[in-house]
C-alpha cells in the first residue's frame, strides 16, 4: 500500500471511530437516549435570527427557552415576536436572563420582570451564568451568591416558580459551591452530564431545526412527558 492510500485509510478509520469514542465516553448514552429523555427543545436569542415556529413546533421540538435579557437594560431583540409566535405554534416557552457580572442582581430582575409577561403558561424563568460573553469582572463566589439572591428573590415571587440555573462547567468549577438551592440546566457536548442534578441538558450547539437557518442549540428535558406537564403547573414550586 503506496504511503498517500495509507494516509486516507488512516483518515477514514479515525473518522469512524470518533463518533464511537464519544459514544463510549458517555456510557453509551450519547447522543441522549430518545426512550429514557423524550421531550426535546431548544433555546435561541437573536442570533438565530427570524424563526419560523409552526415549521419549529413540527420538527420533534416541544420547548423553546428564549433569551429575554441581559445585564440591567438590555432587551433581546427578537424576544417580544419569539414569544407568542412559540406559544401560538403549540410550544412550551420559557425566558432567560443573562446575568452579567458588572450591574447589581437587583437592577438586573427588574429589567427582567419588566421584560417578560406574568403568564401561567411559561416554563419555570432561567438564569444564564456564563463567563462568556460576559463582562471582564469575575466577583467573589460570595459576592456572586449575593447578587445572584438579589435577582432571584424578586423574580421568583413575581413568576411564582423557583428558577433554573443555567451553569456550565467552568462557571460551575469557580461558583458551584455557592450556588443556591436550584435545578440546573447544564452543558455537556460530547458526554453524558457528570453532574447529576439537572432539569435541562443542552447536548448540542451546532444543531438544526426546521424553520431556523443555521445552528441552533439542542437540549432535552430530564424527564418524561408527565413530568415536564408538571414545570407548566402554576403551583409547581410550592
Amino acid at each position: 500500500m503506496s504511503k498517500r492510500l495509507r494516509y486516507v485509510a488512516a483518515g477514514v478509520l479515525l473518522l469512524l471511530l470518533v463518533p464511537a469514542l464519544l459514544y463510549l465516553r458517555s456510557g453509551g448514552t450519547f447522543p441522549p437516549d430518545r426512550e429514557k429523555y423524550p421531550v426535546r427543545g431548544i433555546d435561541v436569542s437573536h442570533h438565530q435570527g427570524p424563526i419560523d415556529w409552526k415549521r419549529v413546533a413540527a420538527d420533534d421540538v416541544a420547548f423553546a427557552i428564549m433569551k429575554a435579557t441581559e445585564g440591567g437594560d438590555h432587551l433581546d431583540t427578537l424576544f417580544a415576536g419569539n414569544l407568542p409566535a412559540a406559544l401560538k405554534a403549540g410550544l412550551a416557552v420559557g425566558a432567560y436572563h443573562f446575568f452579567t457580572f458588572c450591574r447589581p442582581g437587583a437592577e438586573q430582575a427588574q429589567n427582567f420582570i419588566a421584560t417578560v409577561p406574568r403568564d401561567p403558561r411559561l416554563l419555570p424563568p432561567a438564569v444564564d451564568i456564563e463567563f462568556h460573553g460576559n463582562c471582564p469582572e469575575r466577583p467573589s463566589p460570595e459576592k456572586l451568591r449575593e447578587e445572584l439572591m438579589a435577582f432571584l428573590a424578586p423574580v421568583e415571587a413575581h413568576f411564582g416558580k423557583p428558577a433554573v440555573i443555567y451553569l456550565p462547567d467552568d462557571a460551575a468549577e469557580r461558583y458551584g459551591a455557592v450556588m443556591p438551592d436550584r435545578t440546573h440546566w447544564v452543558r455537556s457536548l460530547t458526554r453524558f452530564p457528570e453532574r447529576t442534578e439537572w432539569i435541562y441538558w443542552q447536548y448540542s450547539d451546532k444543531g438544526r431545526v426546521d424553520g431556523i437557518e443555521g445552528d441552533v442549540d439542542l437540549n432535552v428535558f430530564g424527564g418524561n412527558g408527565a413530568d415536564f406537564q408538571t414545570l407548566l403547573r402554576p403551583d409547581q414550586g410550592s
